[in-house]
């Protein structure tokens, strides 16, 4: 890539990044508000994940795989662009789960007149998740730790932070899944 694309493709992978980041900050601010009985939010909820969250994600992803692709710093070339693809990817499956299921289940019942329930409380807590995975990940933009993978040094240990990494995500990853499964055979 050229240095003009390569800034352009750059500066539309933070656009989307940072964008991705403050919708959900938006989104956690009304899912607390909805926890306080205001049904509107939940309306605004699914607006905000529909139109800026999904599309903020997946422009993030997309930007972020052509950008490191294209450069010098390649998609498994250093844990920590390795590990923010993977953060980002599986941050979007659950987004794209999340908002199909949960969101606009909420967004229905108060338009139904219907309290919002355990829904409104999951709701809360996923957003809080998703802001920590995202912070994560910016944090993993700026401080660029553990080095290159084994893709491009064989000897190279797999580093202590990227075991824990992948661990918490693991377990996070398990706890929603159970949370998921629970909340849809015990209703909501």
């Amino acid at each position: 890539m050229g240095p003009a694309l390569r800034k352009f493709v750059l500066t539309a992978h933070v656009a989307s990044s940072v964008g991705w980041l403050g919708a959900v900050v938006a989104f956690f601010a009304l899912a607390v508000v909805g926890l306080k009985g205001v049904a509107s939010s939940y309306f605004a909820m699914n607006v905000i994940g529909l139109w800026v969250i999904v599309p903020m994600s997946i422009g993030s992803i997309l930007t972020g795989l052509v950008h490191s692709l294209g450069t010098d710093w390649g998609l498994v070339r250093h844990w920590w662009v390795l590990s923010k693809f993977v953060l980002a990817l599986g941050a979007t499956v659950l987004l794209l789960l999340h908002q199909f299921t949960a969101v606009s289940e909420a967004a229905r019942r108060a338009g139904a007149g219907v309290p919002v329930g355990r829904v409104g409380v999951q709701l809360a807590g996923d957003s809080t998740l998703a802001l920590l995975v995202l912070l994560v990940a910016t944090t993993l933009s700026v401080y660029k730790p553990w080095g290159k993978t084994r893709f491009v040094d064989p000897r190279a240990p797999t580093p202590m932070g990227v075991k824990v990494l992948a661990s918490v995500v693991a377990v996070i990853g398990l706890l929603a899944f159970a949370a998921m499964h629970l909340a849809g055979a015990h209703g909501h």
